[in-house]
């Protein structure tokens, strides 16, 4: 039976801030399956409209506050639009997880147990389309994003992160159905078996064995030069913004002459670091040749590049000492420029939303994966958001990357923002087996390792940088080969969940209009 109207509409409202406070900054990763579960319990036994709705109100409570950072420059209607569409994919989940309802009263002890994992599948079928539509998805608030000092990291190296978030919604069924059976049948010490198989199921990753890099270590800087002011702005601001980062790179190598510094086998420069085209502009090219050959060693730059066969592009640049004038430069351009931020869609509509919208270029895609040589190390480069994007960040270790290194801006942002996006790197460390690093022109900037840790974490909103040893990686983790098909086979048993509880709906439908057919309960 489900619960009265008032107090499923208090569950379904404490779900998404308790949901909320699982991720960075706050971090109390534990929280995520609770707010699964308090979810569940909202809708079951509903109808999918009032599961709707239901959902509805987790979603609004969870990404409004989540996504807040949306909303320091541009305005609140964007932020709200934002929230709202992310909220939708909730409202379908909340549809979804009623509709299934009736498979823990029919089918048996097995309908129950399939009931359970069930939930989790539906969790994780619902962030595979929210990750994909509309206009390429929007990853962030992912379940598995929340668990970056959770063990349940670990089963990244697995199944990455459509596996954590199985593990997540998993645990959260099994709560939820120890509080549903509590409320329909009488007391029974058996129901304390699913909170301990929840609490098992994330114990028993502490189990799971990571793939930690064995190869050479290279010494490695990251260069976080800071912007004269937070804001849109930052843009105007370019030339500043680039001699932030090629003053910190030069004072780095006065320390190496001085020999209180070892010296780096590279350098890594932030998204943004150079919007000033430095293979077009010869006074931005010298700033950052200056900065190389006091180093000595490559630098991959963050640069905006602009020309008339190619358009604006986002790129990571890797320049070394003494490049000489029309040489070629690796370069690997963005490949999911951010909607609405990086490209319009629906400019003239969009233009009646905001104000901003004509500051935004629309900038090319770019179609090969981020492999580039800097120094001695084949560097997989990510530039900002792209890091929420499980094949994006898979591409470049099929294709050789040895570490992970994601470039990114947060200057028209926050620390909260900046947080969530450091969890990204960390389980994709662990997801793959490389060590990476984050790179950022404000903050935060750190070294992952294949193990999920961080260190070296540097404040925001300051001029930083920070040195460590990586270990370059060769080989492959599961979750590298399988790429997307655990994803796939959850999707699978999610759709036939659905179809199963679509089936015992027309059945009984039919029961009705013919009493004579009978129904199995077993409640």
């Amino acid at each position: 039976m489900p619960l009265p109207l008032w107090a499923a509409t208090l569950l379904a409202a404490a779900s998404g801030p308790v949901m909320l406070v699982a991720f960075p900054a706050y971090g109390w990763w534990w929280a995520a399956p609770v707010a699964v579960a308090l979810f569940t319990v909202a809708v079951h036994g509903r109808r999918p409209r009032a599961g709707v709705g239901l959902g509805a109100l987790s979603g609004a409570l969870f990404f409004t506050p989540l996504l807040s950072w949306t909303n320091l420059h541009t305005g609140v209607v964007p932020w709200l639009l934002l929230s709202g569409l992310e909220t939708l994919y909730f409202a379908l989940l909340g549809a979804a997880t009623a509709g299934v309802s009736r498979l823990t009263g029919r089918c048996g002890r097995w309908g129950r147990y399939g009931w359970v994992a069930l939930i989790g599948a539906l969790w994780t079928a619902q962030e595979a389309l929210r990750d994909r539509t509309p206009f390429g998805g929007f990853p962030w608030g992912r379940l598995a994003f929340s668990q970056d000092t959770s063990p349940l990291l670990r089963l990244a190296v697995f199944g990455g992160a459509p596996l954590v978030t199985f593990a997540v919604a998993l645990a959260g069924a099994l709560l939820a159905y120890a509080i549903i059976r509590g409320l329909t049948v009488r007391v029974n010490p058996r129901l304390a078996a699913a909170p301990i198989v929840a609490a098992a199921v994330v114990a028993a990753a502490w189990l799971v064995p990571l793939s930690r890099p064995a190869g050479p270590a290279v010494y490695v800087a990251v260069v976080q030069g800071n912007v004269p002011r937070l804001g849109l702005d930052f843009n105007a601001q370019r030339r500043a913004v680039l001699d932030n980062h090629a003053r910190a790179t030069i004072d780095l190598a006065r320390k190496v002459a001085e020999g209180t510094a070892r010296r780096p086998d590279l350098v890594v420069w932030p998204e943004n670091s150079s919007d000033i085209d430095p293979l077009r502009n010869p006074d931005a090219a010298a700033v950052i040749d200056n900065a190389a050959r006091a180093v000595g060693v490559p630098i991959l730059v963050g640069a905006v590049l602009n020309s008339p066969e190619n358009g604006v592009e986002n790129v990571g640049l890797v320049w070394t000492p003494g490049r000489r004038v029309g040489e070629p430069v690796p370069q690997y351009t963005k490949r999911h420029p951010v909607p609405f931020a990086e490209t319009m869609p629906l400019r003239g509509v969009a233009r009646m939303v905001s104000k901003d919208v004509d500051r935004v270029t629309d900038m090319t895609a770019g179609n090969r994966p981020g492999v580039l040589p800097v120094g001695p190390a084949a560097v997989g480069d990510v530039i900002c958001f792209e890091v929420a994007y499980d094949d994006l960040v898979r591409d470049t270790v099929v294709h050789g990357a040895q570490l992970l290194a994601v470039q990114t801006n947060n200057a028209t942002f926050d620390e909260s923002e900046a947080r969530q996006q450091l969890a990204m790197v960390r389980l994709r460390a662990v997801e793959h087996g490389r060590d990476a690093l984050m790179a950022s022109t404000v903050g935060i900037s750190a070294f992952a390792d294949a193990t999920g840790g961080t260190r070296d974490e540097t404040g925001f909103n300051t001029a930083a940088v920070i040195l460590g040893e990586l270990r370059l990686g060769s080989a492959r983790t599961l979750a590298t080969r399988l790429g997307a098909i655990p994803e796939l086979v959850i999707v699978a048993a999610a759709l036939a969940g659905l179809a199963a509880a679509a089936e015992l709906r027309r059945r009984d439908r039919r029961h009705v209009k013919n009493p004579t057919v009978g129904t199995k309960e077993d409640v």
